[in-house]
């Protein structure tokens, strides 16, 4: 049973935004939010009148001063006066809580059309700045020193998979090295893509001095960058004669984990797992009629433990989707055609709502060079802390 079958309704996505991901000297949040929100409700055929609500993902965290930013979509035009906006917030999965906040609106009646918007300025911020409002997301490091941030806590995860596996994993260096490698030169066809450069799997297996050991034994090519960016989506329930075909939302879920580290596996992604199924049940799909996914690889080790959270692998067995390229543009099942977090960048509340457009594009057939051939349902899975917050929708082309 689809969504659309439960509901006895559609959730549409009629028109989508997209800013460049990297470090925005010149933008500012506000400006960023407008651009990706104008571009949106132009691509949806509609005037900004027609909205009835908006949801605003942004993490922040003290990255910013301005901690109160959701009326400032209300700038793209005087027709948004008084329009309801919220911002919502769930770590690095802001942006898709804010697009299933959107969905549940259009669900419940209350609004017919909605906007969400996902935007996050961090470059201007200090390393030390990031990696404490990071450490934020985590119960036992929240408010702690850490020379390493959430990239040690990454690295804790790897370390007890590779205990856990490793006679089954062979060298997780290596392929957590294929992983970023396969991310970089997706990133490459990406236009608003932070890293766009094809480095090889030599270079991202190899520790050197241009990309160094961050924590054992994640290197720099393992983690995403800080950046800048924001996306935006508008959510309908009918058809709005917009630029381009509508993608309809098939089903959705969200599971949220236990937040002290001492009550998760830390390789199972327990909740992840449950946020898959119940997404994919709600669809009424199973794994094998994805045509693509566009998951949260804050880390290569992440992307690693989501193939097996998802269903593609058993536990343990992950490498073999890289190994025998199931993951790969031409493989079975395509994982962060964008490049994903990985090279595409991760503001961290545009996250969400980008990993949707990325998606819309492609089953549109607008997503330029980064186009699939012909692909007709996507996953979309975005994650906050390490397995905390999760959330995963199904996308079909219309």
């Amino acid at each position: 049973m689809s969504l659309r079958e439960q509901f006895g309704k559609d959730v549409l996505l009629t028109g989508w935004g997209h800013s460049r991901f990297g470090k925005l000297t010149d933008e500012t949040l506000e400006s960023l939010i407008v651009q990706v929100a104008t571009e949106a409700i132009g691509n949806a055929g509609i005037e900004p009148g027609q909205i009835d609500e908006i949801y605003l993902g942004q993490f922040n965290s003290g990255m910013m001063p301005l901690a109160f930013p959701s009326s400032l979509a209300l700038q793209v035009s005087e027709q948004l006066a008084n329009v309801p906006s919220t911002r919502v917030e769930n770590a690095c999965a802001s942006g898709s809580a804010a697009f299933q906040q959107g969905t549940k609106s259009l669900l419940a009646g209350t609004a017919k059309t909605v906007l969400v918007i996902g935007a996050e300025k961090m470059t201007h911020a200090g390393a030390d700045v990031v990696g404490a409002a990071l450490l934020g997301a985590d119960y036992d490091m929240a408010g702690k020193a850490s020379s390493t941030g959430f990239t040690g806590l990454f690295a804790e995860v790897a370390k007890h998979y590779e205990k856990r596996y490793g006679a089954a994993v062979g060298n997780l260096g290596d392929v957590l090295g294929t992983i970023a490698a396969k991310n970089h030169r997706n990133g490459v066809d990406n236009p608003y893509a932070q890293l766009r450069k094809d480095l090889g799997e030599e270079f991202c297996r190899t520790v050197s001095d241009k990309n160094p050991m961050v924590a054992d034994p994640l290197r720099r090519t393992d983690c995403s960058p800080v950046s800048d960016g924001a996306a935006a989506v508008v959510l309908s329930v009918a058809p709005t004669g917009g630029a381009t075909a509508p993608v309809r939302l098939a089903g959705f879920g969200q599971a949220n984990d236990f937040f002290p580290a001492a009550r998760r596996d830390p390789t199972a992604f327990t909740a992840t797992r449950a946020s898959w199924q119940r997404a994919l049940g709600m669809a009424g799909v199973g794994l094998d009629e994805l045509d693509f996914a566009e998951v949260h690889d804050c880390f290569t080790i992440a992307e690693l433990l989501m193939y097996e959270a998802m269903g593609l692998t058993e536990p343990g067995q992950g490498s073999r989707a890289v190994q025998e390229g199931w993951v790969f543009k031409d493989g079975k099942l395509p994982i962060n055609v964008s490049g994903g977090l990985k090279a595409k960048g991760h503001p961290v509340g545009a996250t969400g709502v980008s990993q949707h457009v990325i998606a819309a594009m492609q089953l549109t057939g607008t997503a330029g060079a980064m186009q699939l051939a012909n692909p007709r349902r996507a996953a979309v899975q975005n994650m906050g802390g390490v397995g905390i917050a999760n959330y995963v929708s199904v996308l079909e082309a219309v």
